[in-house]
């Protein structure tokens, strides 16, 4: 009789264990999968987030457009390590607290590019094409085709930090390397606007102005914007 009354409670603790089993295989599976995507599933999830931005993107306006690509470039662009190269030699130089600001500011100047230049959709293709090794790194080849059949080609350099695979740098039709655009244009950014001499942060501690402000593009001295494709992008230069 007794093992009659504690059978309900063994059975209650075996259940447990094995909803318990579960998660943890749950969990590890997932783990498994997220280590192992590729260097083209990195820049396709960040295509498919691009892709349904560009198509409401009149919609959702330049910071609509920016609070959906912020969360995706933060995860797919290796910011880091592209803010470091965007400042050059003197980053060893900067205290840790700027070079945080640094890195933030810089991760809003890739977000609110892209929000900028894909800012509308008319029929376009994002397409993944395939990989190539270089070093250690890869190089993920794509084509941005527009509804008449015209491609303007866009790699990826990508670069592999903890399991997952980052862009480091993106090369206009194949060998322009927007990194070293977007250098010269950072660091002018922040010289202009009043950034802390040698750092290019704000003696009050915040990012330099043209994080402030609305878009950065109309902040680079170029001219109106020129669309590549014409309808949904301006050019990268």
């Amino acid at each position: 009789m007794r093992y009659l009354a504690q059978e309900p409670v063994w059975r209650g603790k075996i259940a447990g264990l094995c909803v318990a089993l579960l998660l943890t295989v749950g969990m590890i599976a997932e783990r498994a999968v997220a280590n192992a995507e590729g260097p083209q599933d990195s820049v396709r999830s960040f295509y498919a987030v691009l892709l349904t931005t560009m198509k409401t993107g009149p919609t959702l306006g330049q910071s609509g457009r920016y609070a959906r690509l912020a969360p995706v470039v933060d995860r797919v662009f290796d910011v880091p390590s592209m803010t470091r190269l965007a400042i050059g030699s003197s980053w060893a130089t900067v205290p840790p607290a700027q070079q945080q600001q640094l890195t933030e500011a810089f991760r809003h100047y890739i977000a609110a590019t892209y929000a900028d230049r894909f800012d509308s959709y008319s029929g376009e293709q994002l397409q993944v094409t395939g990989e190539q090794p270089y070093n250690a790194d890869v190089i993920v080849q794509t084509k941005i085709v527009k509804s008449n059949g015209e491609p303007t080609t866009l790699n990826y350099l990508m670069r592999q930090n903890q399991g997952s695979w980052h862009i480091s740098d993106v090369y206009l039709d194949g060998s322009i390397s927007q990194l070293a655009v977007q250098r010269s244009e950072f660091n002018s950014i922040l010289r202009r606007d009043g950034g802390w001499p040698g750092h290019g942060v704000e003696p009050q501690g915040r990012p330099a102005e043209p994080w402030r402000s609305q878009g950065v593009l109309a902040r680079t001295g170029g001219g109106p914007c020129r669309p590549v494709p014409p309808s949904a992008s301006c050019r990268w230069s």
